[in-house]
């Protein structure tokens, strides 16, 4: 078996657990809509993460099961809202639970995965400090969600959106951004296996910035496929950020840097309206035609380094190789 299968059967183990916890309570007609989105598969990078920081930390990851499943709960809970937001169709190549139940029943199931989270930290070792963990996540979340509406260029016409909109975001506001929306949870996560490990601080913080800087490595390269992936790996749409009119999006705006003035402006000018195929696949050109590419996949190798690097000190194991192998993966995903 390869280190990419273990690391998916790891986290795959959490998957009765959710399925247990999602349909408790909940009637039949429910249960289909509730369990769509775990259904429709995903790389359960999370848990395996909890469940093999515990073990690094010198844990039991059975001890960390609970945690793991919630921790899974909640990427998938988010996504349930960002299918919403972004009118998603397409999710791991399968149809979104918005595109096939409608909003209101994504909605409804995205508070219930809410509660059935709150059930499975109740079962988990260091429950209250587990919750203060998750709120803080879940707050992070939400300003990163905010932030990336803000960087859209267009589509939306709420006030508060066209007022406070970002048009011209820097480097580190982008930053800021993706250690919110994506990082964070992969902070809780390696956190979660210390805290369940009873970790001493100084361990906790070192699977901080392993979880934070492979969080922001993970986002890079997704920012890479979304626009130079193949769809059927990808599991979503090739140049979704053009289409939705993001700057938030490591190339774009790196590419930004890099163009002439005419060029740049014609980039601006396709993330600003509403942009045919043809427009999308140009867009895709002009970022092509710099250094792009190659900037965003180092970047996103030296934060790799940094995040094996806080997790260096811990005693030799099965486990820590595996999330060195897991960080390594990041950037090995199809670039």
């Amino acid at each position: 078996m390869s280190n990419t299968s273990k690391l998916f059967e790891i986290g795959k183990k959490v998957d009765p657990i959710m399925t247990k916890y999602l349909i408790e309570g909940a009637s039949e007609d429910f249960k289909p809509i509730l369990l769509h989105q775990i259904e429709a598969g995903g790389k359960r990078i999370r848990p395996a993460i909890v469940l093999l920081s515990c073990e690094a930390a010198g844990g039991n990851p059975e001890w960390a099961i609970w945690v793991a499943a919630a921790l899974e709960l909640i990427h998938n809970y988010t996504l349930l809202y960002d299918d919403i937001i972004d009118r998603g169709e397409l999710r791991r190549g399968k149809k979104t639970t918005r595109a096939v139940y409608g909003d209101a029943m994504a909605l409804l199931a995205g508070l219930h995965y809410r509660e059935a989270i709150n059930k499975l930290i109740n079962r988990s070792p260091a429950s209250y400090k587990l919750h203060e963990l998750i709120s803080q996540a879940i707050i992070e979340l939400t300003e990163g969600e905010r932030l990336d509406i803000l960087f859209e260029q267009a589509g939306r016409t709420e006030n508060y959106i066209t007022e406070k909109r970002i048009t011209t975001p820097s480097w580190s506001l982008y930053l800021d951004l993706i250690q919110k929306k994506t990082a964070s949870l992969l902070i809780a996560s390696a956190r979660a296996g210390a805290i369940v490990a009873d970790a001493p601080p100084e361990v906790e913080e070192s699977f901080s910035k392993y979880g934070l800087n492979l969080g922001i490595a993970f986002q890079v390269i997704d920012d890479y496929l979304d626009l130079f992936g193949k769809e059927e790996k990808f599991g979503k749409e090739i140049g979704k950020d053009i289409k939705e009119h993001k700057l938030s999006n490591a190339l774009i705006l790196l590419a930004l840097e890099e163009l002439d003035y005419k060029n740049k402006e014609k980039l601006l000018s396709i993330l600003r309206k509403e942009s045919s195929a043809e427009e999308i696949s140009e867009g895709i050109e002009l970022i092509k035609s710099t250094k792009a590419r190659e900037r965003a996949i180092n970047f996103a190798e030296e934060r790799v380094k940094i995040a094996k690097t806080a997790i260096n000190f811990l005693p030799d194991s099965n486990a820590k190789t595996l999330l060195n192998e897991l960080a390594d993966s990041v950037v090995k995903r199809e670039v």
